[in-house]
């Protein structure tokens, strides 16, 4: 049977404190370019045909849904999935500690049974309901199912002031000093402890930060260029070229316009 044409994606972006993804549909015809991040990443596919690549060179394995490592080569293909859903965990989060704990650097495929029951509750809640809290109830609740996460341990409360400091100012150039200082350590101590408890360093957790803050932008309608500015990002092409490297392809070919882009957009309208 000849498989049928890839559509362009469309989806949306959620995101709550130490977690961020998308949620959509179509793939644009073409694996994501081999690429890795600092987050875990939780993917998703429905009701089947998610495929993963670990590694460069590694075989394509077809699953459910599957757990990849901080920092660890992939590419993941969703153009068979009728919905996919890709989350990124933050390390520092007490889910990403259970999980890199858990994973020591390897590639975890989950087994249809676990997420089921989350797949179509998360299909429901994006397509039916059309309500971004339900979309982020359900995720919320799958990242805790899968990394089993144990009773909150707090974080580095040093990191997390950093933290705090960097996501008041995504828009703003920020230096290794000032950052240490919102710390209260100097910028050798802070740095080590920073890259130990995140596991990248200051430049990048930045970068992340940025495009967190584009794709929030995004789905309220902005312009590629209007979010690349307002995210701190000399223009488009500096963002294109920092996507590509975070997330193995660039913002254009996400499109944000799925249903809860759609509601969003339509709140603001209603209030403009």
């Amino acid at each position: 049977m000849d498989k049928p044409a890839a559509s362009r994606y469309r989806g949306d972006f959620v995101a709550w404190a130490g977690v961020c993804g998308f949620i959509g549909e179509g793939g644009g015809g073409a694996p994501i370019a081999p690429h890795s991040h600092y987050a875990i990443q939780l993917a998703l596919g429905a009701p089947a045909g998610l495929r993963i690549q670990f590694g460069r060179h590694g075989e394509w394995q077809t699953c459910a849904a599957a757990l990849v490592p901080s920092r660890a080569t992939h590419t993941i293909d969703v153009t068979g999935c009728q919905m996919s859903a890709v989350l990124f965990i933050e390390p520092e989060t007490p889910a990403g500690k259970a999980l890199s704990a858990r994973l020591q650097g390897r590639l975890e495929l989950i087994d249809p049974d676990v997420v089921d029951v989350a797949a179509r509750r998360l299909d429901r809640a994006w397509r039916v309901e059309r309500s971004y809290e339900a979309v982020q109830a359900v995720c919320m609740q799958l990242v805790q199912q899968v990394s089993n996460t144990a009773p909150r341990v707090p974080s580095d409360p040093r990191v997390l002031a950093a933290v705090d400091y960097i996501r008041a100012r995504v828009d703003q150039p920020v230096s290794l000093a000032e950052v240490a200082g919102a710390a209260n350590l100097s910028p050798g101590r802070f740095r080590h402890l920073f890259v130990q408890e995140t596991g990248m360093p200051l430049r990048t957790y930045v970068l992340w930060r940025r495009l967190l803050h584009v794709w929030t932008l995004l789905m309220k309608g902005e312009t590629l260029s209007g979010a690349a500015h307002a995210a701190g990002f000399a223009d488009s092409a500096h963002l294109s070229r920092t996507s590509r490297t975070m997330f193995g392809l660039p913002p254009s070919v996400l499109q944000m316009n799925g249903p809860l882009s759609a509601r969003a957009r339509g709140r603001q309208h209603h209030l403009a």
